[in-house]
């Protein structure tokens, strides 16, 4: 889905904007991907595992969600970098069709600097703009305490767990948290 672009600035001063993903930005995406991987360990996927990102890979990908009617997709760009990207996907289901499930990740070197509380806010706007959504969900793995805190800042409450849904590197086991929060149409 196209969006909005939004200029807003960072704790430390610099210029930040949330926009769709271009294909100008797929080397930069790329490196993003592997770079984010490697910054923790609470992102579903590996460095090892971003071999399987290509450039054509990535070209259809944004278009596919440049296109789509049900999801979004927004990079934050701070000067000429991707420092973090966002999703906010509808469910095609009508029987689940007021649920929108959101993923987001930035950076290590952009933390703490209000991206993260940018992206929130953007994504409430466009889920305020299916009028048939009327929740946002998210997922957060056992001891992400700094997701944990952005997602309860920005309203989302504990609702489950998926116990041992998580194995990292060092073979232990964490719990997948699952969150939501209800979206109000004011």
């Amino acid at each position: 889905m196209r969006t909005r672009e939004v200029e807003f600035t960072l704790k430390d001063g610099r210029k930040a904007l949330l926009r769709n993903p271009r294909n100008e930005d797929i080397p930069g995406l790329l490196e993003y991907l592997v770079q984010s991987a490697g910054e923790t360990e609470f992102i579903v996927r590996s460095p090892e595992e971003c071999g399987k990102y290509t450039p054509e890979r990535e070209a259809k990908w944004i278009e596919s969600m440049n296109a789509s009617e049900n999801a979004a997709t927004l990079v934050c760009e701070v000067e000429g970098r991707i420092a973090g990207n966002c999703e906010v996907t509808r469910s095609a289901a009508l029987i689940t069709r007021h649920r929108a499930a959101i993923g987001i990740a930035l950076l290590k070197e952009f933390w703490g600097q209000g991206i993260g509380t940018a992206m929130f806010r953007e994504i409430e706007h466009i889920a305020k703009g299916w009028d048939d959504v009327s929740q946002l969900e998210l997922e957060f793995v056992e001891g992400n305490t700094r997701a944990r805190g952005l997602y309860e800042k920005m309203g989302f409450r504990i609702v489950g767990v998926r116990p041992d849904a998580f194995r990292l590197k060092d073979g232990t086991l964490h719990h997948e948290y699952i969150m939501m929060r209800k979206l109000s149409q004011e």
